[in-house]
């Protein structure tokens, strides 16, 4: 379980910091798989530490302020992703982990892209409905990747993972006890 936390973690923040095209993170699946294989207070930790250690490195890296209300919008996100995956089924299927996914990076884009709007004050983007639309316009790029980074890694952590801790299970050696 902390071997798990700890791998989910390090996965996460190598993702934000290695170079990537924008948005092409699976945040959302990690979230999602920790909230589904972890006991619950771990798994609202994995994306809170992701996001915390990442945006400590990047903001020392590049001088981003630390406090915003997206990235406030993000952090809280992220954890409810992983909330809300540990009441599905725990024996869910990945069909219904790959739907979860899309409609985690679905509401992800919505409301992470209303906070952009909302905080851009009018210089960015005008606080009006068309100047909305425009923030969604200019993030859909951003969408697709992490639409394709989500779905991809929902697929690997469930499907992949789940398949070789079932093969691990399947050799370990019988208890002489279960021979008798």
């Amino acid at each position: 379980m902390i071997l798990t936390t700890i791998l989910l973690v390090t996965t996460g923040v190598a993702f934000r910091l290695v170079p990537h095209a924008p948005g092409l993170v699976p945040l959302c699946a990690i979230a999602l798989y920790a909230g589904a294989r972890l006991p619950r207070r771990w798994a609202l930790v994995v994306p809170l530490a992701i996001m915390l250690i990442s945006d400590l490195l990047l903001d020392y890296m590049h001088g981003y302020p630390f406090y915003s209300a997206s990235r406030l919008t993000s952090y809280v996100f992220f954890v409810g992703v992983a909330a809300w995956s540990s009441v599905v089924r725990k024996d869910a299927g990945l069909l219904t982990r790959g739907g979860l996914s899309v409609v985690a990076s679905t509401l992800f884009f919505l409301a992470s892209n209303f906070a952009v709007w909302a905080e851009s004050t009018g210089y960015s983007f005008p606080l009006t409905f068309p100047g909305l639309m425009s923030t969604y316009a200019v993030a859909l790029p951003f969408f697709g990747n992490m639409l394709v980074a989500d779905l991809v890694g929902t697929a690997v952590l469930f499907g992949l993972v789940d398949a070789l801790e079932g093969r691990l299970a399947l050799a370990k050696p019988t208890p002489i006890e279960d021979l008798a």
